[in-house]
Order: C-alpha cells, then sequence, then structure tokens
C-alpha cells in the first residue's frame, strides 16, 4: 500500500497495489503493519456497505462526535463517487477546509479520514457500492451533520444532486460562531 497525506493533517489517500494474473487479482484492503508503519495505530470494530442506485445521490455531511468519534476507511467496490473530507476540528489549521477525491471500482483507491473529520460523496454512476470500516460503533446520539450545501465549506459537487434523504437535507448551515469540533 502506499500512502499519501493529503492537504488536511490525517487524511490519507491509500494506494493498493494490485497483483493480477489469468484468474484475476488480489489486494489488501487492510494491513496492520503497513498501517503502523505511518503511524497509523487504529483497531477497527465495524464494517459497513452502502449501494446507492442512482448517479447524482449526495450522502453526508456526517460525523460522530466524542468519544465515539472515528476514523473511516472507505473504498469503493462498484462504480464510482467523489468523496470528500471537511475538517470540522476546533483548532485545526485548516478547519473548515474540504478535500475531494474520486474513488472507483476500477482505481481501487481507499481514503482515510481521522475524528474530527466530516465525510460524504457523491455517485457518479448509477449502481455504485462503498464499503467502510470504522473505528467506533456508530452512536445515533452521538451523530452529526452539515447542510450539504453550507457556504462556510463550499463542496464542489460535480453533478446536479438527484436525491438527496430527508436527514441530510434536513441538517443546518454551520452557525457564524462555530468553532469546531473536539476530536481525539
Amino acid at each position: 500500500m502506499k500512502f499519501q497525506e493529503l492537504e488536511i493533517e490525517g487524511i490519507y489517500l491509500i494506494e493498493t497495489q494490485k497483483i493480477e494474473d489469468s484468474r484475476g487479482y488480489f489486494f489488501r484492503t487492510y494491513c496492520e503493519e503497513e498501517f503502523s508503519n505511518v503511524g497509523l495505530m487504529i483497531q477497527w470494530k465495524q464494517a459497513n456497505h452502502s449501494f446507492t442506485a442512482k448517479k447524482g445521490t449526495f450522502r453526508g455531511i456526517h460525523y460522530q462526535t466524542a468519544p465515539y468519534q472515528e476514523y473511516k476507511l472507505i473504498r469503493c467496490v462498484s462504480g464510482s463517487v467523489i468523496d470528500f473530507g471537511v475538517d470540522l476540528r476546533k483548532g485545526s489549521k485548516t478547519f473548515l477546509n474540504n478535500i475531494s477525491i474520486e474513488l472507483s471500482a476500477q482505481n481501487n483507491k481507499m481514503l482515510l479520514l481521522p475524528p474530527g473529520v466530516g465525510h460524504a460523496f457523491q455517485a457518479l454512476e448509477d449502481n455504485t457500492a462503498l464499503v467502510y470500516m470504522h473505528s467506533s460503533l456508530y452512536q445515533p446520539s452521538h451523530e452529526g451533520g452539515v447542510f450539504y450545501d453550507d457556504k462556510k465549506i463550499k463542496l464542489p459537487l460535480p453533478l446536479h444532486i438527484t436525491e438527496i434523504s430527508e436527514r441530510d437535507r434536513s441538517y443546518i448551515s454551520l452557525p457564524d460562531n462555530f468553532n469546531g469540533i473536539d476530536f481525539e
């Protein structure tokens, strides 16, 4: 695996190393030793699979608050998405900045988001699926979200939104006095 820390501290783009032959291919999606070699000592507690039927669907911006904040490792297993990380961490030098990365079943790249960074994505194709690893269990009472069209964040959505959940549509924009969430 090749780890590249992006413009926002703690966010990594991870490129897998595919081994191919006449039977197909193989690549690792997690290796404790390789993660620890770059200082990432993460214990995974939950894995989720999401399926998005329609191109243009938007999901996010989601995060969990302490003590259930989490690392997320995201990989696209069919179709493609633009995946976003939004820095919501109090005191971060990149506070409210965001990154966007294309993840696809073809490029096999993964995105690692640290605690305090919100997550969102937009499907670029019909029938897109993501697999997530989480370092904390989902806790509805510690769930948070930010309105997808927040003017302080300005996500560069590549497509018109075709579908969005009522929950994601109901999140509010960040108030002017928002100074971030505490993170671990």
